[in-house]
């Protein structure tokens, strides 16, 4: 008579902050890419043809980030997003619901939920009057012939309500990960019997994964390494967000990972199971990324997100205006942070007219943005502001717009040669161009030879030094106003107007309303390395 199996190998595969990239392309400027969510995809069914139990796991981040997402969302929204189409063809297992979910607002997210065809996990994601799970199950079970029984536990970062617009949250509460964790966790041990639990966690980790010193300022934002060692009982955490490319560790006895975003890595995390005096334990687990490199896309795939793709192009190849004036391409990103750019100083006083305010700051949001060239069109527009802010008015004080500045100042450190460069702080665990502002409606200057929080020498409006005790209204968008990119000098401070429209519909209307715009450069701030540059 055969004896049972005592051994089990289970492959637990995940995919993170894909962000609805599809296709292996590039919209700002058709060129082919080696990554996207139908190469991923190629992978996962070569995983799956090896044989043996699989899971698949996406961990957040899938309905927003692209032109494709922007337009299901807001311009062809009369059905299910394609991306929800090409997971549910990929035969997802589960999924947890990212930050970047909540960006479209709670009713397009239900109508995503209820068209899945796999679970959403989400055990600290609540409703604020029954205090039960919003979005799915908080966690789910798969057991096997033999007895094992593996649990999946989905949780968020609890800082969503930092970023997000508060009517696409309203009756949303976000519990601490960690807490809900030290419960949830407990309950599949002791209660559901689990031999393997697995946390997937849409959000990095706050430390350093080897070291256990601090990487980011410690704000809640991720909890990875806290997961990893305040709550026992777990054995392997997938998490994201953060975009980071992490394999092959463990911290404090949990195999991590995090495979990087926009599908150019497939997660993978191997279990080893053994049966020793009728109990199934772990007795290994190796975590590694699989590149999306050298890899063919699923044709399958690409052809359910043709149509849509296709619509999408006609979109973003509209012609919505023109450029008169200076060159507003941008050519290189660190020198348009280092003074003063037209592109960014028409985005700025589009703010400042839009808003009816004098003083606005605004972001070059990565190291992709092209500006503008003498003609716009909606491309133009998506791939330079890839987010869907609104903006907000505050009033705040003289000191609070010279603390923002210093925040901003961070971002620039001298190198060896005294040169002007990006601080490491804002490129690594992920890079953060997005969180260096440029301000229009004051004058200013940086000097980065000085230590950081004094770097600020020069700061005026309508031509007199900035009163610290005085108040300002100062336009921005609604990331930036709740404190986001750790500026907590503008959290909590008094609303005066808030304008509930995405920006990228704001800016192609002014375009499309005058038809041409007239590019200015009133080199109003600059980035110097030296006092002596002072004039």
């Amino acid at each position: 008579m055969r004896e049972p199996m005592s051994e089990m190998k289970i492959v637990i595969l995940e995919t993170s902050d894909n962000h609805g990239y599809i296709r292996p392309y590039s919209y700002e400027d058709g060129r082919s890419v080696d990554h996207g969510l139908s190469i991923i995809s190629t992978l996962i069914a070569e995983q799956r043809k090896m044989g043996g139990e699989i899971l698949l796991i996406d961990n957040g981040d899938f309905l927003q980030g692209s032109p494709l997402t922007y337009h299901q969302a807001k311009v062809d929204c009369s059905h299910p997003s394609v991306v929800i189409q090409c997971m549910n063809a990929i035969r997802y297992d589960a999924v947890v619901p990212g930050n970047h979910e909540f960006n479209f607002g709670r009713n397009y997210l239900e109508q995503e939920v209820a068209a899945s065809n796999f679970p959403w996990l989400s055990a600290n994601v609540i409703s604020e009057t029954t205090g039960e799970p919003l979005f799915g199950a908080p966690y789910r079970v798969w057991e096997w012939d033999n007895g094992v029984r593996l649990a999946v536990l989905g949780l968020t970062t609890s800082y969503v309500p930092n970023w997000e617009q508060e009517d696409h949250i309203r009756g949303i509460k976000f519990i601490d990960p960690v807490v809900t964790a030290k419960r949830w966790v407990a309950y599949l041990r002791d209660q559901e019997r689990a031999d393997i639990v697995v946390v997937s966690y849409h959000g990095g980790f706050e430390r350093d994964v080897l070291t256990g010193e601090a990487s980011e300022t410690l704000t809640g934002e991720n909890q990875g390494y806290a997961l990893c060692l305040e709550v026992p009982g777990i054995d392997v955490l997938l998490t994201g967000h953060q975009h980071r490319s992490l394999a092959g560790e463990t911290v404090n006895g949990v195999c991590v990972i995090q495979p990087g975003s926009e599908g150019c890595y497939l997660g993978k995390v191997t279990v080893q199971m053994k049966q020793i005096n009728n109990q199934w334990l772990v007795v290994d687990k190796q975590s590694e990324l699989l590149s999306s490199k050298n890899t063919k896309s699923d044709q399958l795939i690409l052809e359910l997100a043709e149509p849509a793709e296709k619509a999408l192009e006609v979109w973003l190849d509209q012609s919505i205006g023109s450029v008169v004036g200076e060159d507003m391409r941008i050519s290189n990103p660190l020198q348009t942070r280092l003074t003063d750019h037209p592109f960014m100083e028409w985005i700025n006083g589009v703010q400042m007219e839009l808003s009816g305010v004098t003083i606005s700051c605004a972001a070059l949001f990565d190291n992709h943005s092209p500006g503008f060239g003498p003609n716009i069109t909606m491309r133009d527009i998506m791939i330079n502001y890839k987010y869907p802010n609104t903006l907000t008015v505050m009033r705040v004080s003289g000191q609070d717009i010279k603390d923002a500045l210093e925040r901003s100042a961070q971002y620039f450190q001298l190198n060896d040669m005294g040169e002007i460069e990006v601080s490491g702080d804002f490129l690594t665990p992920k890079p953060q161009h997005f969180n260096y502002d440029m301000w229009e409606g004051i004058e200013y200057i940086m000097d980065v030879s000085r230590v950081r929080g004094d770097r600020i020498v020069r700061l005026e409006y309508e031509g007199n030094p900035i009163s610290l005790c005085r108040e300002y209204d100062v336009v921005m968008n609604n990331y930036r106003a709740s404190g986001g990119g750790e500026y907590p000098m503008f959290k909590g401070k008094k609303i005066i107007k808030e304008i509930q429209v995405d920006m990228v519909e704001l800016l192609a209307d002014y375009i499309r309303g005058k038809g041409v715009i007239t590019s200015t450069l009133n080199n109003n701030w600059r980035v110097i390395a030296s006092a002596n540059e002072i004039e």
